[in-house]
């Protein structure tokens, strides 16, 4: 449970905040073990039986505050404290003071934050890091800022895009369900109690109907067992070497994800060597950002490569994963000595690819799914049709 406290340190300066313990004793014990004199202490009453998530809005917004407080001469505590004085969100202002606290005691932020691997990321936390190294904490939240949002940009672009389809196939199959389980054994006891002889298709309809309505509980079942083993398989790796791979070869979808793939891994790698990351660590976290295995791999197989002297285009040269204009773009930054430029245009010229990718696939697959539902939504209506046929014939 959460206890909110109102106390004062050693110095005389007010604080309020919340701290996490089992009882009231305990929290009391961890605020004087921390130098406080505790002045008020109540447990939280929680708004909700579940605790409210930090979004990655409000890691940006909060970097993008602590940027500006920063830059202005603000110490990095102070600046904690005021952000987490006015954070609604309970959960976030807990991590905040939590922060604070680690940072009055003398960690370094880097390694205050590696304690939230949720809400801030291996490369949140080297950036950071390489920052504490060169003292451009300020400047650095703004260009992670600037990075968070572009990654949440091309995120949300990729689940736009994604989105239509996906109600599209829930809407066909919605209607399909509807058709063989209501409208399709109304017209049965007509076809049975005039004894017409039915064509195939309706005959395989209404084994189907049969079946979904005698043994819905086994198609949910299965529905269960699909997402159980799908959620499963993103755990293991032989499961992810297999979703990993049908998402970058499909047809339509593929040539895009490989796209936002790289761009991602791109961009963080720009990122990475333009803030003074070493080049070694900039291509391990580039493969996992890049969430897939297959280029999680290829990184990797560069990082060996790169440790035995090789350079990032020679490494890249034949794998099939990344394009050659890309390859001869890298291998001519390394050249000149202007990497860190070339990966930030690079992953600029990638975004605008992506944008142009995602509005060819959607444009493919709309018509692709209209015509599916079109075909199932037909093809039902004709194994209802062609028996009523046959019968206004044979009665006539």
């Amino acid at each position: 449970m959460s206890f909110a406290y109102k106390a004062r340190d050693p110095l005389g300066n007010s604080h309020e905040g919340s701290v996490d313990a089992v009882t009231r004793d305990e929290a009391l014990a961890r605020l004087k073990r921390d130098g406080f004199q505790v002045l008020e202490l109540e447990e939280e009453s929680s708004a909700s039986l579940l605790p409210r998530g930090v979004r990655k809005q409000d890691i940006i917004y909060v970097t993008s505050q602590l940027a500006v407080m920063v830059d202005t001469g603000i110490t990095l505590s102070a600046a904690l404290q005021s952000i987490a004085e006015q954070q609604e969100n309970p959960t976030l202002r807990r991590v905040l003071d939590d922060l604070k606290l680690r940072v009055e005691q003398g960690d370094d932020f880097s390694s205050s934050l590696a304690q939230y691997p949720k809400h801030f990321d291996k490369t949140y936390v080297a950036l950071v890091r390489a920052s504490e190294q060169t003292g451009t904490l300020g400047e650095m939240l703004e260009t992670i800022s600037i990075y968070l949002r572009g990654q949440l940009e091309l995120r949300q672009r990729v689940k736009a895009a994604m989105a239509y389809p996906a109600v599209m196939l829930a809407l066909a199959i919605g209607v399909t369900i509807f058709l063989l389980t209501y409208v399709l054994p109304k017209f049965e006891p007509l076809f049975t109690r005039k004894g017409a002889k039915l064509p195939k298709p309706t005959i395989v309809m209404m084994s189907i109907s049969d079946a979904l309505i005698d043994h819905w509980y086994l198609w949910l079942a299965g529905v269960a067992a699909a997402i159980g083993l799908y959620v499963w398989g993103r755990r293991t790796e032989p499961g992810r070497r297999i979703l990993d791979w049908f998402k970058i070869n499909t047809p339509v979808i593929g040539p895009m994800m490989r796209k936002v793939i790289i761009s991602r891994s791109i961009r963080t790698l720009g990122t990475m060597v333009a803030s003074g990351v070493s080049v070694l660590d900039a291509i391990r976290l580039a493969g996992e950002v890049s969430g897939n295995y297959y280029y999680e791999q290829a990184w990797l197989k560069v990082l060996d490569q790169i440790t035995e002297g090789s350079r990032i285009a020679e490494s890249l040269q034949g794998n099939e994963l990344f394009p050659r204009t890309l390859i001869q773009m890298i291998g001519a930054g390394e050249e000149t000595g202007k990497l860190d430029q070339v990966l930030q245009k690079v992953s600029t010229y990638y975004d605008k690819e992506v944008e142009s990718a995602i509005k060819a696939t959607t444009s493919l697959i709309e018509p692709v799914m209209i015509t599916g539902m079109g075909v199932v939504v037909g093809g039902i209506a004709m194994g209802l049709l062609l028996p009523i046929f046959s019968l206004s014939r044979g009665g006539g």
